[in-house]
């Protein structure tokens, strides 16, 4: 969580120390953490243990996420990390991808399909996938749908009042699964509220460069030219 304001430092300074301990720190965070067979980020590392369980809570997930398009946003194009990041910010979106719900929601737990559906990280990532499409970083026809699909899911949670329901609240790290599925959401989580601000104004702009067609009844996104 510290990387985007690293990467931030840099570009405000120019000083590329900024930008390489921010690289730095993204590749050994996914050397201990990110378990490549399954697309997706382990909550936490303790570095005492020998046995590191591998619970894919979401929101952790989303920090990750965002962490990737944020630090790729402003990091030069030449910087000798950049290709690292970007592989490692393509693997993860195709990693969750495929665990997306049917209702645009992603779970609690990832990889758990008993566990809660989770606003706040379902929001992050429809905000990520949609800023890393209008960046050219990922396939447009690829995660396109995935995007709108979640941000159509992300609000239906936004109440009349304006609260958005349904995020976990803040939620240290666990060694089972019954902590996860447990942790209650309420409206005044504020994780939930930044993100869906952001999904929706990088949506806006998805919409603004892409079109929709529907092909047998599925939604296809297009990069108009």
């Amino acid at each position: 969580m510290s990387v985007p304001a690293l990467a931030q430092m840099g570009k405000l300074t120019g000083e590329r120390r900024y930008f390489d301990d921010g690289v730095k720190q993204v590749v050994q965070f996914a050397q201990r953490m990110f378990v490549k067979d399954r697309g997706l980020f382990m909550h936490g590392w303790v570095q005492g243990m020998e046995v590191h369980p591998e619970f894919h809570w979401a929101r952790a997930n989303g920090w990750a996420l965002m962490t990737l398009v944020e630090l790729l946003d402003v990091l030069p194009e030449d910087h000798q990390g950049r290709a690292a990041v970007l592989e490692l910010l393509r693997a993860h979106v195709r990693g969750l991808a495929q665990r997306q719900s049917g209702s645009g929601f992603w779970h609690q737990l990832l990889d758990r399909e008993d566990s809660y559906l989770e606003t706040s990280a379902t929001a992050i990532y429809a905000y990520s996938m949609a800023r890393a499409i209008n960046r050219g970083w990922i396939d447009p026809l690829a995660y396109g749908p995935a995007a709108l699909l979640a941000w159509n899911a992300v609000s239906s949670k936004v109440n009349a009042q304006g609260q958005v329901e349904g995020t976990c609240v803040g939620t240290g790290m666990g060694f089972e699964p019954a902590f996860y599925y447990h942790r209650p959401t309420n409206v005044f989580a504020a994780h939930g509220y930044g993100p869906v601000m952001l999904a929706g104004a990088e949506l806006l702009e998805l919409m603004k460069k892409h079109r929709l067609e529907i092909n047998d009844s599925a939604v296809q996104l297009y990069r108009l030219r």
